[in-house]
C-alpha cells in the first residue's frame, strides 16, 4: 500500500489509508478456527433456515441477516469516543461541532442516512456495502497488488518431503481435495459465535482471477468442469498439468512425476511475463494491451492462466530464516508468479513451502481454512498419499507460451525495475516470540487477541512515546456478503494503560487494573464491529451517497477524520499451528503493518514498514510481551497443593 509508480504520492497515500485494509485478514478475536468449528446438527436461533437444495456449504446463505446500518447517534457517539485519545482538547472540540452539525435534525447526515437505509432495504442489494467496498478498497485501487494487496502464509516444514516435487505433489493433492468440496458445495460452513457465516466468497477461490482494467479491475470466474488443470510456474515458464485424466484425478505419485518433468523442461529462465502482474494496475492494463496485440495466441495463453484451478510456483530459491521465507512468499523475485491469481502455492528448491493470496474478492479466512486443511491432512496423514501407481497414458505438462516482442520485453523490463524499487523501500522483521502463547494468556483470564493488541499498543508507545490510530480487522461474515469492519484499537483506556506501564511511579496493582480496563474496552469495540456497528464503514457509506456537486459536510473536512483513519498501525490476527509466518504490507508510509499469530505456546509477529525501523519494533514487541507476563504472573492463583 505504498507509493504509486505513476501517480502523485499524495493521492496514492490517501487511497491507501482510507481503503486498503489488511487481509488478510479480517480475523476478529471471535475468529473462525479453520478446521474445528463445523457444527452440522446444532440448533440455531430463529431466522436461520436450512435450504438443503443449495447443498451443505450454502444451505444457510439466504437466511443470513443483512449487514445493518447503525443509527447516526450510535456512530456519532462511537466516533467521538474514538477521537478522544488521539486529539488535543481544542481539536476534539472542533470535531464535536462537526459531528453535532452532521447529525442535527436538519444536518446533512440525516438525508444521507435515509438514502443508506433505503439502499439496505433494496432487494437488489444483499449487502449495502459489498459492491462499494470491493470497488473502492480493491478493484479501483491502482497501486500494485504486490506488495500492497497480497498476503502470505509460511508453512511449517514437512520433514518427510524435502524433495520439492514430492512437497508440491502432496500440497496439490490436498488442495484438490478441498477444491472438490468447494466445487460440489459439500464443504461445511464456518461458524462464529455459534452462528453460520457467509460462504459466498468461496466461489472466487478456484478457477478465478483478477483482470487489470481501467478505471477499475474486474474478477473473472471460469467453469471448473472445463478447466481441470493447475498452472505451474518454473523459471518464469508456464505449464498446464491436468489434474484429472480419463475421469480420474491424478494421484500423488502421478502429480510428483508431472512436477519432476516440469523441473526438467524448464531448464533455463524465460522472459518474465508474470512480472507484468506486479505493476501498477494502470500500467499493467496498458501492458496487457501490448501483450495481446503482439500475437493473437497471447490471448489464449492469458486465458489458460486465468482459468487454471490454482497456481503452483516452483521457485529456484532456498529460504531458511523466517525473514527469508516471509520475503519469498510475500513477493518473491517479482517474476515467477502471476499475482492476479487468488491462490498461489510456492515450493522452493529446499522443500520449504508457503502460500500467496490476492485479496480483492476474498479475505483471509477462506484461504486460511484452505491452507490449514492442506497442512492438516498432510501432517496427520488424513489422505492417502501412498498409491505408487502411475498411468502410462498421462499427458506431458503442456507449455503455455507467449510471443514476447521488443515492446512486450520493454514492459517486462520496466515491471522488474519498478518491482525492485518498490520492494527495496520496505523493511521486514519477524518476531518469533517463544516465551508463552495463548495457554498462559488464558490463565491470565484475558482474550488472547485483546491481550496481543495491548502488546502492540505498548510496543508502539515504547518506541514513540505516544499512541496513534490503529486498525484491527473484524470479520463481518455473519452477514450476507460480509467482509470486514474496522476495530479502532486505541481507546482512552489503552492510552492510560500504556502511560502507566511506562511510569515507574505507578504501582503494579494500578497497572493491572488499567490493563483490564483496556482489554474490556477493546473487546467492546471489536464485538460491536463484528456485529456491523463499527464507525468506518458507516461513515464511508454515507460519504459515498453525496451528490457530485453537493457540499462535503464539515465532518469529512475535519482533519481528525483523515487522521483518525490513517493507520499508523495496521494489524490483524490469523493463527495456525501449521504456519511459521503470515503477513502483508503497511498501509501508510508513516506506519507499520503488523500481522500476528497466537499459538498455544508462542506468538509470532510479522512487522513491515517503509524504513521506519521494523527491527526496532520487533525488539519492543518482545519487550512488551515480557513486561505483560511479568506484570500479570503475580495475579495467577497459586496451584493447590496435592494431599
Amino acid at each position: 500500500m505504498l507509493a504509486s509508480i505513476v501517480r502523485s504520492e499524495a493521492r496514492s497515500t490517501t487511497l491507501r489509508h482510507l481503503f486498503r485494509q489488511p487481509t488478510s485478514a479480517a480475523i476478529s478475536p471471535l475468529r473462525i478456527s479453520a478446521m474445528a468449528q463445523t457444527r452440522k446438527n446444532s440448533s440455531l436461533p430463529a431466522g436461520y433456515v436450512e435450504d438443503k437444495s443449495k447443498g451443505p456449504m450454502l444451505r444457510f446463505q439466504e437466511s443470513l441477516p443483512r449487514l445493518p446500518v447503525p443509527t447516526l447517534e450510535e456512530t456519532a457517539a462511537r466516533y467521538y469516543q474514538s477521537l478522544k485519545p488521539l486529539l488535543s482538547p481544542q481539536e476534539l472540540e472542533n470535531s464535536k461541532k462537526a459531528i453535532d452539525a452532521f447529525i442535527a435534525p436538519n444536518g446533512p447526515g440525516r438525508k444521507l442516512q435515509e438514502k443508506l437505509v433505503a439502499r439496505r432495504e433494496d432487494p437488489k442489494h444483499k449487502n449495502w456495502l459489498y459492491e462499494w467496498w470491493n470497488d473502492a478498497a480493491y478493484l479501483s485501487y491502482r497501486d500494485p497488488v504486490v506488495p500492497y494487496v497480497s498476503y502470505f502464509y509460511s508453512h511449517r516444514d514437512d520433514r518427510r518431503r524435502r524433495d520439492p516435487a514430492k512437497r508440491a505433489a502432496a500440497i496439490t493433492t490436498a488442495a484438490l481435495e478441498f477444491k472438490k468440496m468447494v466445487d460440489q458445495g459439500t464443504l461445511e460452513p464456518e461458524y462464529m459465535k455459534k452462528l453460520p457465516i457467509c460462504m459466498d466468497s468461496y466461489k472466487w477461490m478456484f478457477n478465478a482471477s483478477r483482470v487489470a482494467a481501467k478505471p477499475a479491475d474486474y474478477p473473472v470466474k471460469f467453469s471448473a468442469d472445463e478447466h481441470k488443470y493447475i498452472l505451474v510456474i518454473r523459471k518464469n515458464q508456464f505449464y498446464k498439468i491436468h489434474h484429472e485424466v480419463g475421469g480420474k484425478q491424478l494421484n500423488t505419485a502421478e502429480l510428483e512425476q508431472a512436477f519432476k518433468r516440469v523441473y526438467e523442461l524448464a531448464a533455463s529462465r524465460a522472459p518474465a511475463v508474470g512480472a507484468l502482474t506486479s505493476e501498477n494496475r494502470d500500467v499493467w492494463t496498458d501492458a496487457r494491451a501490448t501483450l495481446l496485440s503482439a500475437d493473437p495466441k497471447n490471448a489464449k495463453a492469458l486465458e489458460a492462466i486465468e482459468a487454471s484451478s490454482f497456481v503452483v510456483c516452483l521457485d529456484d530459491a532456498a529460504p531458511v530464516t523466517l525473514e527469508e521465507r516471509a520475503h519469498q512468499y510475500w513477493h518473491g523475485d517479482g517474476q515467477n508468479r502471476w499475482y492476479d491469481k487468488p491462490l498461489q502455492f510456492i515450493v522452493n528448491d529446499n522443500g520449504t513451502s508457503g502460500f500467496m493470496g490476492e485479496h480483492s474478492m476474498m479475505d483471509g479466512t477462506p484461504t486460511h481454512r484452505l491452507n490449514d486443511f492442506v497442512n492438516d491432512v498432510i501432517f496427520n496423514n488424513k489422505l492417502d498419499f501412498s498409491d505408487p501407481s502411475v498411468r502410462s497414458n498421462l499427458p506431458e505438462p503442456e507449455a503455455v507460451k507467449f510471443t514476447v516482442t521488443k515492446d512486450v520485453q520493454a514492459e517486462i523490463d520496466r515491471a522488474i525495475t519498478d518491482f525492485n524499487n518498490v520492494i527495496g523501500q520496505h523493511q521486514l522483521a519477524v518476531q518469533a516470540f517463544q516465551g508463552y502463547g495463548k495457554g498462559l494468556i488464558k490463565k491470565f483470564k484475558c482474550s488472547p487477541d485483546a491481550y496481543v493488541q495491548m502488546i502492540i499498543q505498548l510496543a508502539y508507545y515504547k518506541m514513540y512515546g505516544k499512541n496513534r490510530p490503529t486498525y484491527e480487522s473484524a470479520a463481518t461474515r455473519r452477514f450476507q456478503q460480509g467482509r470486514t469492519e474496522t476495530c479502532r484499537s486505541v481507546s482512552e483506556a489503552s492510552v492510560a494503560f500504556c502511560k502507566a506501564a511506562n511510569d515507574a511511579s505507578v504501582d503494579d496493582k494500578t497497572k493491572v487494573e488499567l490493563f483490564r480496563k483496556a482489554i474490556d474496552s477493546h473487546l467492546e469495540y471489536i464485538s460491536a464491529a463484528s456485529d456491523g456497528k463499527g464507525v468506518d464503514r458507516h461513515l464511508f457509506g454515507l460519504k459515498r451517497l453525496l451528490e457530485p456537486n453537493q457540499e462535503v459536510p464539515a465532518l469529512y473536512q475535519d482533519p481528525a477524520y483523515g487522521y483518525s483513519s490513517s493507520w499508523y498501525l495496521s494489524t490483524s490476527q490469523l493463527s495456525s499451528e501449521f504456519f511459521n509466518g503470515y503477513g502483508w504490507s503497511q498501509v501508510i508510509d508513516q506506519g507499520f503493518g503488523i500481522a500476528y499469530m497466537i499459538n498455544e505456546n508462542s506468538l509470532n509477529f510479522n512487522i513491515v514498514s517503509k524504513g521506519l525501523g521494523s527491527d526496532r519494533m520487533s525488539y519492543y514487541l518482545n519487550e512488551a510481551a515480557n513486561d505483560l507476563r511479568d506484570l500479570l504472573t503475580p495475579t495467577l492463583e497459586a496451584p493447590k497443593s496435592k494431599l
